[in-house]
């Protein structure tokens, strides 16, 4: 992809998600994810339905009128986005591949989050630490994370979350929102997960192909693992091959199910071809 043509699609995500953050997601974001507590700010004369338990008595004791204490929140956050960028993520049957979506979806996330002035970064793996990119605030930083989203070429194929769940921990000392995007087709990372999601607020993107799920009956078909690089012919034709494969599908999903929710992380499932703003909506609106 060359400067232009790059620059273009940045371009072009931007004035999508951003519209999504500013008018959709801002207030939702804001009122999903609180910050750190309540910090005291300044006392102000008691008004007209204040709380009487907000009374300052020292000052109201020295100015012989009452006086309330006002808290306000401890705002700033950091949200870290954790992208799969292993082969797998380079399907797709409809008009996008899962790994544009992924795109889109982290691009909303992070102006929804630069719009809170919080701290946004990135981590880009496959079964290595692709990409780290430390957090920090600003539209340009975005800017970067989606260019960074759309062109970074991975050295693998793999994928090993769990190793990208141990290198979070060792970079993220104090506590951040994490959202994982990826298809989670992979094992081994639940008690990694439960550690992680003991320090950190994680939610779990899963974004899939319909055609995924269950492979149709179109004979004899030369297959390519995009994750080993191997070239398999298989028998679609074949009720048992067909089965089988939608089981080890579907135990795969419910791996990735059964240990984000007893991690007690978030889960949103995320299909190519469906509203991922309808699906985010939905998800900010029932924590909030």
């Amino acid at each position: 992809m060359d400067t232009k043509e790059l620059l273009k699609k940045v371009r072009k995500i931007e004035i999508k998600t951003r519209r999504l953050s500013d008018h959709v997601f801002g207030g939702e974001y804001h009122s999903t994810f609180k910050g750190r507590g309540m910090t005291f700010s300044e006392v102000r004369q008691y008004q007209f339905g204040d709380d009487v338990r907000s009374i300052d008595w020292n000052v109201t004791a020295r100015y012989n009128e009452p006086y309330v204490k006002v808290f306000e929140e401890e705002r700033e956050l950091t949200m870290m986005l954790m992208a799969d960028i292993s082969g797998s993520e380079f399907f797709g049957t409809k008009n996008q591949f899962k790994n544009e979506i992924v795109t889109e979806i982290a691009a909303t996330l992070a102006f929804s989050a630069m719009q809170n002035n919080d701290k946004i970064g990135l981590i880009l793996f496959s079964d290595q630490i692709e990409l780290f990119i430390p957090p920090k605030k600003g539209k340009s930083h975005v800017l970067r994370i989606i260019r960074e989203l759309l062109e970074f070429q991975p050295k693998s194929n793999k994928t090993d979350l769990a190793q990208a769940l141990k290198y979070l921990t060792n970079v993220m000392k104090k506590k951040a929102i994490v959202f994982v995007l990826s298809d989670f087709i992979t094992d081994g990372y639940a008690d990694t997960l439960k550690i992680v999601s003991g320090k950190h607020d994680v939610t779990g993107i899963r974004v899939y192909d319909e055609k995924e799920e269950q492979i149709p009956n179109l004979g004899m078909v030369q297959m390519l693992d995009e994750e080993t690089g191997e070239s398999l012919l298989v028998n679609t034709a074949s009720k048992g091959v067909r089965i089988k494969y939608h089981a080890y599908y579907r135990e795969r999903v419910d791996a990735y199910v059964d240990a984000f929710r007893k991690s007690g992380a978030g889960i949103i499932d995320c299909r190519v071809d469906e509203s991922y703003v309808k699906k985010l909506l939905g998800y900010f609106k029932r924590r909030g």
